[in-house]
């Protein structure tokens, strides 16, 4: 039982890599290993090396709180994990509805940005989907709808994660998943419109629907106690189609490191 639950908040931490590498998180459910039938939850804190945005060759440093809990009736709360309710009941599965948030962006983040204005923080509404398929491969999905100043922006991401136990303390984590956005979503931060042309000096540029990035992570996670343990991992992003060709993307590839510790309650 020590092990699975171990592994269990070892496959959340994972998942959480390379969205919060880029100041972005939500991209799935995450089970931290809290029983069903128990309340339970997760704090701690992350240091994050990363690019300041998507696409940008900039990177920095970012110390974040890591705060999550859930409760014995499918409510939860946090900060990787939104607010929302877990239908499934159960530890081999869980699908629910939440409300997230899209962190936006900042035209100072970067000169390249200049003359695009913000993109403002918006909140979503959305679904998740997670399924164990054994042996510590677990699929993973979400829906969020609402990003963006329209409002109208969607993406759908989709994962896979894999766990080894290396000894009875240490574990060995393999992830890798993939983003796919609509219009409106893919226009607001890799298009370019006549406004925001004259503006900045980029060319115009009219940005579709499609795969937005491709993931890869590996983390070692050292368990400390049953309930304390330290993480560090690297992630490695690659924007894909419109995103990648976009005058706002300096660098297509991201590479990005993380250090954590995080208490399970």
């Amino acid at each position: 039982m020590l092990a699975k639950f171990k592994a269990l908040a070892f496959v959340g931490l994972l998942l959480g890599i390379s969205t919060a590498a880029q100041a972005q998180a939500f991209d799935t459910f995450r089970n931290y290993g809290a029983k069903i039938s128990e309340d339970g939850g997760t704090v701690g804190v992350g240091a994050l090396y990363s690019s300041k945005y998507r696409g940008s060759k900039a990177q920095e440093w970012r110390v974040l709180p890591l705060l999550d809990y859930r409760w014995s009736n499918g409510f939860f709360a946090g900060t990787r994990n939104g607010l929302g309710y877990d239908f499934s009941r159960s530890e081999g599965e869980q699908y629910g509805l939440r409300i997230t948030a899209d962190l936006g962006r900042d035209e100072t983040d970067n000169p390249r940005l200049t003359g695009l204005g913000d993109i403002q923080i918006r909140p979503e509404i959305g679904g998740f989907f997670n399924y164990s398929l054994g042996q510590g491969l677990q699929f993973t999905s979400s829906l969020r709808y609402g990003s963006g100043n329209d409002r109208k922006g969607l993406v759908a991401d989709l994962g896979l994660s894999y766990v080894r136990p290396l000894t009875q303390q240490l574990y060995l984590g393999l992830g890798g998943g993939l983003s796919l956005v609509n219009g409106s979503y893919m226009q607001e931060y890799f298009g370019v419109s006549g406004t925001q042309a004259a503006s900045s000096g980029l060319a115009a540029t009219q940005a579709k629907a499609g795969l937005r990035d491709v993931r890869a992570n590996l983390l070692l996670s050292y368990y400390l106690s049953q309930r304390m343990g330290v993480s560090f991992g690297i992630s490695a992003s690659q924007l894909q189609g419109d995103a990648k060709n976009s005058p706002v993307t300096e660098k297509s590839t991201s590479v990005s490191g993380l250090a954590g510790f995080s208490y399970t309650f």
